[in-house]
């Protein structure tokens, strides 16, 4: 007659042990994963809630003044958000240039338009400028910043005469 042992082996010890242990760091790695995202999300949240209360400060300060006014750069801090600051830097629009593809339609396009366009062209140059507001994240391994760029127009300044008498308001 055969006795039969209770209980388990050594070798039945390890390899339940092995496996317990590779499950709890498989938990463990979806568990810190999920809060690097969580943070991260966070993270993102925040940015986007301090750049769009800026840029509505920024538009509120700036809309319908001649875009003379708008500084070329600008920065500062967030009350209550120590981490976070925030820039503002300005430039003229630069309109492309669209004479080539006046030139190539068939037709192609006379002296006086393509003399039109160009003052067409210096004229929202002019009077449109460009303004990028970034907020940035300073605590951290590495920084982290999100920019929007806005437009402002200045609906004030006359259109050249030239483009008004062709455009059949003059003369």
């Amino acid at each position: 007659m055969k006795k039969f042992r209770q209980g388990f082996t050594l070798l039945e010890v390890l390899i339940a042990m092995i496996i317990l242990a590779s499950g709890i760091v498989l938990l463990a790695n979806a568990w810190s994963g999920s809060t690097a995202r969580m943070k991260k999300t966070q993270l993102n949240t925040e940015i986007a809630a301090l750049l769009e209360r800026k840029v509505a400060e920024i538009d509120f300060k700036y809309l319908g003044k001649p875009v003379e006014s708008i500084p070329e750069e600008e920065e500062g801090e967030f009350d209550g958000a120590d981490d976070y600051t925030w820039k503002m830097s300005s430039k003229q629009f630069v309109m492309p240039d669209i004479s080539g593809m006046l030139i190539g339609q068939d037709g192609g396009a006379d002296q006086m338009m393509l003399t039109l366009m160009k003052q067409f062209t210096e004229h929202l140059s002019q009077t449109i400028k460009e303004v990028t507001v970034t907020v940035l994240y300073t605590k951290g391994k590495k920084p982290y910043q999100a920019s929007v760029t806005l437009f402002f127009v200045d609906f004030n300044k006359e259109p050249p005469m030239g483009a008004m008498g062709a455009l059949g308001g003059g003369g």
